[in-house]
């Protein structure tokens, strides 16, 4: 922490000399030491308050075992204990008879390879380890054969090189650029010194004797760039004493005992003495004695100045080494990147991005280097304990991102089956495709706004996504990862090479039925008395307590099924905010009941710690950049038919402690207000405790025009989607209306996002937005994500900024406490709709049994689908009269909710493997229509592009869309 002279300084005393009196004034070099001692341990203390649990280490690395190196390296660890700093001493040596053995040998070239290597590898051990911010290499290093000093010193990190000696430090030194570097201990204090007299150095003519690279060199750089005139000296200078008759300031650190005179120096003079030299006394216990390169007794005479020498460089690498993990701007570089016309594909896009490495943006975004564990160069996994680390400090705007939801029109709910989501003229036979059958651009528009608000309005930023399954990714669904220049990068790589949760999923989810059978078999194979239990056992059980303490008596006609297991696992770790939240509820998961209708869990079957073993690496959050290099967190990917559809609690917790005060995290909430956002609202935000500030409401032209629109599931759509009709489109606004009028019933304010594309009229989208101000949105704005990046929604991150500073005020849709059939009327009145709910018989017994088992009171999960808010998908009335019927409830008392079924419902929509159903699959579905290896120049590798963002204007164009759909016939 000091430079070594200060020691010896000590020994000898301090003295400043005054021109004007005959002697100088005596002032304690200790009182300046201890000064910025105090400082120091200030700056640790508010480092320690804002980071709990951080302390600033030095390690002190020492080849061999002289002497004074030891009593150096005791200084300086006694004076980093002082200031709190964590400080330790490595040593590095061979044995004694290992080097008479070596020497014996003449194997000195062995020993001297050995020596460096074990030297390098202690360097490089000390750099990797997070704990350390300073490394100091003692000098001389002492060795039987001489090692590379300069190959030792440049092996130091240059971001815990405190000593100041690698060449990147010194060079920035000799460059002037003092803010960027470390300055030697010894020289920094020295400037310290000259502070603290009120000498001002500029315009003053300096001498440096000496030109070592602890002293001599930087010392002359600092008082060279202080403005001072230079003059370096050393011993072989042939009129030393002249030069040094000239200085006003005068440094000294030759190494050579006593050598200036007090006659040498000029009247006034200010003398910094660095020398440490040992001279024989016989008067001292020793036989020796301290005493610098300046002759003490005459030099005060004159003029002088001798104390010790303060330093502080491991506490000022600890402050840099936070400042990036400080809450505050990121120093985040963004990459703005100009559109092309005509645009190209997905894939294309995506190959041109120069993303940054992964741990380049994570250490950007205040992550430390053992909470990032890379996952390839684009992908980093981020570990659960971050969160705790940042768990004191504020939290940023969550702004909540949703689409519009299920099919609502004047003739009533229209399914979305057998609907191809494109406009032409076209019999299409698809299974669900995206929320809506024309699709949004939700995702789309997450991602663009995100960009807005980071590089082109200046805040933290963080996106959460889902993660893409390999599954998802290669089906209908498609990736819903964004498109054009709002998506996330590489494009290849988050798709094709996913991050293995969904296996891990499917593999805990076959341990948990196949445990459950095992136990069941077993039990079954003994009786009581082959157990070695029996009624006269000492703790006197009754036959009925024998059979309960040895058994569990599973029925296994109640055993939950794989596919259950393997949602209640996915929301449970969509819900866990940390590892221990996490190992909890998946000891709570039912897996089956008894004989005698007492729930069995997982801990029940002692199989929660080997679950959570397999699952933990799946609760860390995947870390990736977008387009323009916003960061993007990845996680939860969906696996059956609830429409949840949105990303972890820990991956936004983490988001919005990272973004800080002043930062916006922007989520995805699934479908639509109706379906998803009730479900993220009362379901997550409950569990989490998350509070959303805004809600922003994607929609587009084509869509509320086919809401307008009498369209029959499975027939033509109608010429008048493909044209401009703003009757139409007005009475597609009914939907909007409703769906914003259910957003803003949680008490937020509510922005609509209306996704442009190039065939919208300018009519059509002033009216929408005219609509949308109407029904209670706060602001509605064009958005152009697709083609224009950030800089498209920038109007979009305006409104979303304008909304979060308002104080509106969250609430949930019910009360927490109140019976689950009441919370299942609440959602089916307030959120679907309609006039009442029906439980089945089989529901209700279910439900009676849920509530002996004490589960009654979870918040309710309606299973049905975005296809519609009734229980029948086909239904074509207006739901306001209809009834909900709920068919079944499951108890998932892991993840903490009811999941109520209905005949809406399905289970597995990924892929349908109806019989002789017709349906259209695309080329290259995956990538939407763009062929990833391919030349994307053929006609219809971006196909699915150029449908989404142009109206078919002749029967050219139809022909060219049909040449590359091909319809299928499944058999049985």
């Amino acid at each position: 922490m000091f430079a070594v002279c200060g020691g010896a300084a000590a020994l000898r005393r301090g003295a400043l000399w005054s021109s004007r009196v005959t002697m100088a004034t005596v002032v304690s070099g200790n009182k300046t030491s201890q000064q910025v001692k105090e400082r120091l341990k200030k700056e640790v203390a508010e480092m320690k308050s804002q980071f709990p649990g951080f302390r600033p280490g030095l390690v002190v690395l020492q080849v061999g075992d002289r002497e004074d190196s030891n009593l150096y390296i005791s200084m300086k660890l006694k004076a980093a204990a002082e200031v709190q700093t964590r400080s330790e001493s490595m040593q590095v040596t061979f044995g004694f008879q290992s080097q008479l053995r070596r020497l014996k040998l003449h194997r000195g070239l062995y020993h001297y390879c050995e020596m460096s290597k074990k030297v390098l590898r202690s360097i490089v051990a000390v750099n990797e380890n997070p704990d350390v911010h300073g490394l100091i290499v003692q000098l001389p290093l002492d060795s039987i054969n001489p090692i590379n000093t300069e190959r030792v010193t440049n092996a130091v990190a240059p971001e815990k090189d405190v000593d100041g000696l690698t060449s990147v430090n010194a060079g920035k030194l000799s460059r002037g650029d003092l803010g960027d570097c470390f300055i030697p201990c010894t020289p920094n204090g020295c400037m310290e010194l000259i502070s603290q007299t009120g000498v001002s150095v500029m315009g003053k003519h300096a001498v440096v004797i000496g030109r070592s690279k602890i002293v001599g060199a930087p010392m002359h750089d600092l008082l060279l760039w202080n403005h001072a005139t230079v003059t370096t000296c050393h011993s072989k200078t042939s009129d030393l004493a002249q030069q040094v008759g000239r200085a006003d300031i005068l440094v000294v650190g030759a190494g050579r005992a006593e050598m200036v005179k007090g006659e040498w120096l000029k009247d006034g003079a200010l003398v910094i003495d660095c020398g440490i030299n040992y001279i024989p006394d016989e008067s001292k216990a020793s036989g020796k004695r301290v005493v610098g390169d300046v002759h003490y007794p005459s030099a005060k005479e004159r003029a002088g100045y001798i104390t010790p020498v303060p330093g502080g460089n491991t506490v000022e690498s600890a402050k840099r080494f936070l400042q990036p993990f400080t809450p505050g701007k990121w120093s985040l570089v963004y990459t703005k990147k100009i559109p092309q016309y005509p645009q190209p594909s997905d894939v294309e896009i995506s190959s041109s991005c120069q993303s940054k490495p992964i741990h380049q943006l994570a250490r950007e975004l205040g992550l430390f280097s053992e909470e990032v564990e890379l996952y390839g160069r684009s992908r980093a996994k981020i570990r659960c304990d971050t969160l705790k680390r940042m768990e004191k400090r504020p939290s940023g705007k969550y702004v909540v991102v949703t689409g519009m939801g299920t099919f609502i029109s004047p003739s009533g709910i229209i399914s979305q089956y057998n609907l191809m989501c494109i406009k032409v003229n076209l019999l299409c036979v698809l299974n669900r495709v995206t929320s809506t059958p024309m699709g949004e651009g939700r995702r789309t528009i997450t991602i663009g706004l995100a960009q807005a608000l980071g590089a082109h309005l200046n805040h933290n930023t963080f996106a959460c996504l889902q993660e893409p399954s390999l599954k998802s990714s290669t089906g209908l669904m498609g990736l819903s990862l964004g498109s054009g220049y709002s998506q996330v990068t590489p494009l290849e790589e988050v798709t094709l090479k996913p991050s293995g949760q969904n296996e891990l999923i499917s593999a805990a989810g076959g341990l948990l039925v196949d445990t459950v059978k095992a136990h069941a078999h077993y039990e079954a194979q003994l009786s009581e008395k082959t157990l070695g239990i029996e009624k006269s056992d000492p703790l006197t059980f009754t036959a009925d307590e024998i059979r309960r303490f040895v058994r569990l008596d599973i029925d296994t006609d109640t055993t939950t099924d794989s596919v259950s297991l393997e949602r209640e696992l996915m929301t449970i770790l969509s819900l866990s905010s940390s590892e221990e939240e996490m190992r909890h509820r998946l000891s709570q998961i039912t897996v089956a009941s008894n004989k005698s209708g007492d729930v069995v869990t997982a801990d029940d079957l002692n199989i929660s710690e080997p679950l959570f073993f397999l699952l933990k690496e799946c609760l860390k959050p995947v870390l990736m950049q977008a387009v323009e290099g916003s960061p993007v967190f990845l996680h939860i990917s969906p696996l059956a038919g609830e429409a949840q559809g949105f990303p972890s609690a820990l991956a936004d917790k983490m988001a919005l402690k990272l973004v800080g005060s002043e930062g916006f995290v922007v989520t995805d909430a699934g479908h639509g207000a109706d379906i998803s956002l009730e479900k993220f609202f009362n379901i997550k935000c409950s569990v989490s405790g998350l509070q959303p500030d805004v809600v922003v409401m994607v929609t587009s032209i084509r869509n509320l025009e086919m809401y307008g629109s009498a369209v029959q599931a499975g027939l033509p759509l109608p010429y008048e989607c493909s044209q401009e009709k703003l009757k139409l489109l007005e009475r597609g606004c009914c939907h909007l209306r409703r769906q914003v009028e259910k957003a803003k019933a949680f008490g937020l304010p509510v922005i609509v996002a209306v996704n442009k594309f190039c065939s919208d009229s300018e009519a059509e989208l002033a009216l929408v937005c005219g609509q949308a101000k109407q029904a209670g949105a706060l602001d509605a704005v064009q958005c152009s994500s697709w083609s224009k990046g950030g800089a498209g929604t920038l109007a979009l991150a305006q409104a979303v900024k304008k909304a979060a500073e308002l104080s509106g005020r969250f609430k949930f849709l019910y009360d927490s406490q109140i019976p689950a059939v009441d919370k299942l009327r609440t959602v089916a009145q307030k959120v679907y709709g309609l006039e009442d709910i029906e439980i089945s018989p089989k529901a209700k017994e279910k439900l009676a049994l849920y509530t002996k088992w004490g589960f009654g009171n979870l918040p309710v999960f309606i299973t049905n689908t975005h296809l519609t808010l009734t229980d029948d998908h086909m239904m074509q009335m207006d739901p306001s009269d209809s009834i909900l019927l709920i068919t079944d409830v499951r108890v998932n008392t892991g993840a903490g909710f009811l999941c109520c079924l209905t005949d809406s419902t399905d289970l597995f929509p990924l892929f349908s493997n109806s019989p002789k159903q017709k349906r259209m699959i695309l080329s290259s579905p995956c990538f939407h229509g763009n062929n990833l290896y391919g030349d994307s120049k053929k006609p219809g590798c971006n196909m699915l592009s150029t449908l989404r963002s142009n109206r078919p204007k002749s029967a050219a164009f139809i022909q060219l869309t049909l040449q590359h759909l091909y319809i299928f016939m499944l058999d049985d």
